[in-house]
């Protein structure tokens, strides 16, 4: 069986008119499909039409589309009263409430009405699509279709086969999205499916960061966002978000995968929306907000005294020789001998490590030692940031040096407390990692991965291309590293990662 995704006759049923329902609707008419939207509220599809046609026309008056194309999408916008009416589509997309037993009923319901070809396509975003199409008689005509908000703009559609779905179904839907002017990429019916499952490095990882009081929310944030290169930081997204949102999907992943270690929720997150503090929505989350927006976190100015001479770590020797020429240009003696001198600020270039590590490591003196990330920002300039780290020992004198020295060229820099894989190695290790995973559990290709992410969470790359930035070894040293130091299985390397690491290929090297 097959639907004719390419046909101008083609006509596709919509089945609630809230946010996705119109956003669906909105681009399928401009692709110059038939629209018939239903909605079992009196009403609401007529208000959801008359939306649609309000945003069209504002794209109208901005030059955006023509006036013919905002007249042939508006007319192919049209307000169905009974499911009954339905029976004309060859594809209907659900978009209703996220409740497992409404939806299987309404598809039972559409059974009854619709055509032998007619493709069900259900746009939830956390329950099973097997489970959907299991209570149907036609199990293999239902697939998942997965659109994000607001759907105009997210240009990425997931594609979801069920077990039950056939091949032809999901080919459909996947020349749908594309006709539609989405990427649309394809995936088997997991937890998560590929964005929300990708998404769990982040901010996760991110929560364990504060809760080992390793840095403030807002130190992070810069991190993420500056060394990083990430849109926004964690904090600021799950405030964007709102963890009325953001926690319950953690939770739910959490426990869908059997407390997997690697998708573990913070109890810093669930206090949190327990207290109200819920992000832009309440006014105050992780940062407070006035007028819509988050109220400015004043950074401290650096110090200004240099040290006197400085030592610098021979373990990484291409990372030592940017760190000296930023000493040099500095002014301030860099010191050559294998061991340093007994007054030398000390700097280490840990991978994965702690400071503490990698002092006792290299036999040297903690009170006068500081680690710098090297995997994410020595470069210099605007938009760059340097992360420094501490052991629980090192000076207040020392710490402001290394501080002053690496502010010296006007680059911020974060001073955090210490931490195996600082800030941005650990997050970013276990984005990485997850993605590596989704991989090699087959889900998704590698390529669809990094498109989903991209697309769908805005990172700077997909994981897998990530991981290739950095060097797939390195990332495999972070993880095993921290896995070392905290004998946790979050961080154990994905299967896929260590592979690769090993074999010096790309994350994105698919199985012949």
């Amino acid at each position: 069986m097959s639907v004719d995704i390419q046909s101008p006759s083609l006509c596709l049923g919509i089945v609630g008119t809230g946010a996705m329902g119109r956003g669906i609707a909105q681009i399928a008419a401009q692709a110059g499909i038939r629209v018939l939207l239903f909605d079992a509220l009196h009403g609401a599809a007529a208000n959801a039409r008359e939306t649609v046609v309000g945003t069209l026309a504002k794209l109208a008056d901005k030059g955006r589309i023509s006036a013919d194309a905002l007249a042939a999408a508006t007319a192919r916008l049209e307000v169905v009263r009974n499911l009954d009416e339905l029976a004309s589509a060859q594809v209907i997309v659900e978009a209703i409430v996220e409740n497992l037993d409404v939806k299987k009923q309404l598809f039972q319901q559409l059974e009854d009405i619709i055509g032998a070809d007619c493709i069900l396509a259900t746009n939830t975003s956390s329950l099973s699509v097997t489970s959907i199409a299991a209570a149907c008689k036609r199990p293999e005509r239902v697939a998942g279709f997965h659109f994000f908000n607001p759907v105009p703009l997210m240009k990425i559609v997931e594609v979801i086969d069920g077990l039950l779905t056939a091949p032809w179904a999901a080919d459909a839907l996947l020349a749908l999205g594309g006709r539609m002017g989405h990427t649309a990429v394809r995936a088997k019916d997991t937890p998560g499916f590929i964005v929300n499952h990708a998404g769990r490095g982040f901010v996760t990882e991110a929560l364990r960061v504060l809760g080992e009081g390793i840095a403030d929310f807002r130190e992070v944030d810069c991190i993420m966002r500056e060394a990083a290169g990430f849109r926004m930081g964690p904090f600021e997204l799950m405030d964007l978000t709102g963890l009325d949102v953001s926690q319950p999907v953690m939770e739910s992943i959490y426990h869908q995968y059997y407390q997997e270690a690697r998708y573990r929720p913070s109890p810093i997150a669930a206090q949190r929306l327990t207290g109200g503090l819920l992000g832009r929505k309440t006014g105050r989350g992780f940062y407070d907000y006035a007028d819509g927006k988050a109220v400015a976190i004043p950074a401290m100015a650096p110090p200004a005294a240099l040290p006197g001479r400085v030592w610098v770590s021979q373990t990484h020797p291409e990372w030592a020789d940017v760190l000296r020429d930023i000493a040099a240009a500095a002014g301030v003696a860099v010191e050559s001998d294998y061991v340093p001198g007994s007054d030398a600020l000390c700097i280490v270039t840990p991978l994965g490590a702690d400071v503490t590590t990698s002092c006792v490591q290299q036999g040297l003196d903690p009170q006068r030692t500081v680690g710098i990330d090297c995997l994410f920002g020595t470069t210099a300039g605007k938009g760059a940031r340097r992360s420094l780290m501490t052991t629980p020992l090192t000076t207040p004198a020392m710490r402001d040096a290394a501080h002053a020295l690496f502010a010296a060229d006007g680059t911020p820099v974060s001073m955090i407390r210490d931490s195996a894989g600082f800030v941005a190695q650990r997050i970013v290790a276990c984005i990485v990692n997850i993605g590596c995973d989704i991989a090699q559990q087959r889900i998704a290709s590698p390529a669809d991965i990094d498109s989903a992410v991209r697309l769908g969470l805005g990172y700077p790359h997909g994981p897998l291309a990530f991981g290739d930035a950095l060097g797939a070894r390195n990332v495999l040293a972070v993880l095993e590293t921290m896995q070392d130091f905290y004998g946790d299985p979050r961080y154990r390397p994905s299967p896929w990662l260590k592979r690769r690491a090993l074999l010096g290929v790309s994350l994105l090297t698919e199985e012949r």
